[in-house]
């Protein structure tokens, strides 16, 4: 307690410093003591080793002598040092962020390749102190190791680190001052003392020091050299080498850099696969491009398995690999690894080290970089915020539509799925649309398919003001599609957003859509509009059963039944509906008498005309039902004329007009319109039996109207007239009417074309043509 209020008293009076203390880190045999701090600029993290020189000053040359090799000594194997202070009172020394060795190993958290490969790195730093810098270390345990944020083991405990060629080398004066030293001296050392260092070779003392961490780390402690003599826990492939290191006489003694050289070996016990990855990764940059294959290969092996520390793959191989890919031409493999192994990473250290790396990686202009980010958005998206894809990434992402690579583009609507729930509702509804409106008419069938797939799986995406009207064109064309699998798409899109559209689009736009699937040549489309169509019906009627019997007010529907006879429905297929017809003609041909009153200027009504394209009534008609004035004999449904409309048809064009533009098929409807609408040829009939075309015209002409013109033998007449102005039979089929025949039809029709039907002067004789051929539209 004293000594902690020393520190703090000397802390909060000491000298500049510009690292903050943190939680103390307890650890044995050290005359440090050790704290987590961090770096005031920046926040960075690092260790803070510090040492009372008041509460200690028996072992300052210990730590004068660290400080300085602290300085002087440096190599990636041993602790990084940041900063170091020096007063009359204290010692700091900032380093990278460290934790105690013995923290892992006495709990065994390590697995046996991660204690391979600490060992490995351990004995590289021997080799350089022993062969290259000439020195002893001379306090190698468990406890003066090191491990760092990457997981690498680090070596510090440099109190007594000394070059043999110094004449004042203090491991041979204040050797002994180290705590618990005599537990890992050799055996020499026991007996002569630390002067002795001096007569054996320089390696002696580490190598001997080295064997026991060899047998601390596999069992989890050191008791006394004793334990030596057994191999528990030690790998087998190790045993050779590690009973020449513990060797009693120190010039027989296996040198570190020996040890280091026969575990290198293929299929030395230093040949793993981590110990490879961690010597590749520093120069990945250098390496060719079969060299980065076959490294990324190596490592893709090793990120399948549990037993290698993470702390490595995140701290020292991920940053390694964003360069390769950013810089290096790692291209999308590396990638496809930094992915792999950010799964790992804090959302912190993710925004901190993916994030900008993915928003630039998304400007780069390599089709298979952009391929391969597309491939791993899911990966990503969950760790990106909302602002990054639509400000950075989603106006990089959609030129991806317009790409000239069909894979590019392909993708890029995959990948609509993943970022839909994060794009605002202004890109949604318009650039987004916008740019699948053309994947939706693209060249390539499997995209056209895949645009399909998307906006079904987005349906509920969308604004509810646009999103019936988009989807029914798109469904639409679909639909229409020559790709048996962009049809089956459609369908299947249909049937999962029946939903989404009203009961009224269900019926009127749906359904009609559909129909047309139900006798598609493909099998899979028949069966699938099937299941579709029972979707959308199944739903019309349960929306059926919900609306009223009818919407006329009571009193209406009182006056319609005292004025209307209707008769009972007749039975068989179709009787209802005749049977009503029949009863209504009847009851208005019952109620009509009298004439029409004449116009005031003394002329009857002119007769509208039929249409030239409605189709002709045959002399059976006529007989049953016979013309009188102003009641045509039977509703007639004419083709109404493009250029003229009646109020009628003028309220309901809108409609119309937006019904063609959405479907496309009224060439088609009128095409078959025409083919019924005009005149049949009648073939010629023999001599024979030419009376029995008569009645029909005679029977029109003795029927007694009252003077009122015959318009059914009018019309037919002018029809047949026409058609065969038109279109002459060829030769040999025209018909041949007697000439009796004609004159009688002349004399039919003299009188009421005389008497009659005379155009009114008043109006133009465009008015009056209209006016004929809408006669029908009063029928509709």
């Amino acid at each position: 307690m004293d000594f902690l209020k020393s520190a703090v008293a000397s802390i909060s009076k000491g000298p500049a410093f510009g690292y903050t203390f943190g939680d103390r880190v307890d650890q044995d045999q050290s005359v440090w003591t050790l704290h987590n701090g961090t770096k005031r600029e920046d926040g960075s993290k690092c260790s803070i080793f510090s040492f009372d020189i008041n509460a200690n000053r028996g072992r300052l040359p210990l730590a004068k002598n660290a400080l300085r090799k602290f300085r002087t000594l440096r190599h990636p194997g041993i602790v990084k040092v940041l900063d170091t202070v020096e007063t009359d009172q204290l010692i700091y020394i900032a380093t990278e962020r460290v934790t105690p060795l013995p923290w892992s190993t006495k709990r065994k958290a390590l697995s046996e390749e991660s204690l391979k490969w600490g060992l490995h790195n351990v004995a590289k730093t021997l080799k350089f102190i022993n062969d290259e810098a000439s020195s002893v270390h001379g306090n190698l345990r468990a406890s003066s190791i090191y491990t760092s944020e990457s997981g690498e083991w680090k070596l510090g405990g440099l109190d007594v680190l000394s070059s043999l060629k110094e004449d004042d080398a203090i491991i041979s004066s204040h050797g002994s001052l180290v705590p618990d030293i005599g537990r890992y001296s050799p055996p020499e050392i026991a007996k002569a003392g630390w002067e002795s260092v001096r007569k054996n070779p320089t390696h002696a003392v580490d190598a001997y020091q080295y064997g026991i961490l060899v047998y601390e780390v596999f069992n989890g402690s050191f008791a006394g050299s004793d334990q030596l003599a057994t191999t528990k826990n030690i790998p087998m492939e190790m045993h050779a080498s590690y009973k020449r290191l513990t060797h009693a006489i120190p010039k027989m003694r296996l040198s570190i850099a020996h040890f280091f050289e026969q575990g290198s070996r293929t299929g030395g016990f230093f040949d793993t696969p981590l110990i490879q990855l961690s010597n590749g990764v520093d120069n990945l940059g250098l390496k060719t491009d079969a060299e980065k294959d076959v490294f990324l290969g190596e490592l893709e092996k090793v990120a399948e398995t549990d037993d290698f520390p993470e702390d490595f793959f995140k701290v020292k191989v991920l940053p390694e690999l964003l360069k390769a890919v950013e810089f290096g031409g790692g291209g999308p493999k590396s990638f496809s690894l930094v992915l792999r192994f950010a799964t790992k990473l804090s959302e912190d250290e993710y925004d901190a080290q993916i994030t900008p790396v993915v928003v630039r990686l998304f400007g780069n202009p390599d089709r298979a970089l952009r391929v391969c980010l597309l491939d791993n958005l899911p990966l990503m998206i969950d760790h990106l915020n909302q602002r990054v894809i639509n400000d950075k990434i989603f106006p990089q992402m959609v030129t991806g539509f317009g790409d000239a690579a069909p894979l590019v583009r392909e993708q890029t609507v995959k990948a609509v799925l993943v970022v839909v729930p994060k794009l605002s509702d202004r890109i949604i509804n318009g650039e987004l649309l916008r740019h699948l409106a053309k994947t939706a008419n693209d060249e390539q069938p499997g995209i056209r398919t895949n645009t399909t797939i998307c906006l079904g799986k987005i349906a509920r995406n969308l604004g509810v003001g646009s999103r019936a009207k988009v989807l029914t064109a798109a469904f639409s064309r679909s639909l229409r599609d020559p790709f048996l699998h962009a049809r089956n798409a459609a369908l299947m899109a249909l049937a999962a957003t029946a939903d989404v559209f009203s009961e009224d689009d269900c019926a009127t736009k749906m359904l009609p859509a559909i129909c047309p699937s139900l006798v598609d040549k493909e099998k899979v489309i028949r069966d699938q509009a099937n299941k579709t169509l029972n979707i959308y019906l199944e739903r019309v009627r349960r929306y059926g059963q919900t609306l009223p019997e009818t919407i006329l007010p009571p009193h209406s529907a009182d006056n319609s039944a005292s004025n209307t006879r209707i008769s009972t429905p007749q039975p068989g297929p179709g009787g209802q509906w005749m049977g009503w017809a029949i009863s209504s003609f009847t009851n208005k041909l019952s109620t009509a008498s009298g004439e029409i009153e004449p116009n005031s200027n003394g002329v009857r009504p002119t007769p509208l005309g039929r249409s030239s394209s409605s189709p002709s009534m045959n002399g059976s008609s006529t007989r049953a039902s016979p013309a009188r004035p102003g009641v045509p004999s039977a509703p007639i449904v004419a083709r109404a004329s493009s250029s003229l409309r009646t109020s009628t048809s003028t309220e309901l064009e809108p409609e119309a007009e937006n019904f063609g533009a959405d479907w496309g098929d009224i060439d088609e409807q009128e095409e078959i319109v025409d083919s019924w609408a005009e005149p049949i040829a009648q073939p010629p009939r023999s001599s024979t039996n030419s009376h029995t075309s008569k009645p029909s015209i005679a029977s029109s002409a003795t029927y007694d109207d009252g003077g009122e013109p015959d318009f059914e033998g009018w019309l037919n007449a002018q029809a047949t007239a026409k058609q065969q102005s038109k279109r002459p039979l060829p030769k040999g089929l025209a018909t041949k009417k007697p000439l009796a025949a004609v004159k009688q039809t002349s004399a039919a029709l003299k009188p009421a074309t005389a008497t009659s039907i005379k155009p009114d002067a008043s109006k133009p004789a465009t008015t009056a043509r209209a006016e004929e051929e809408d006669w029908g539209d009063a029928w509709g």
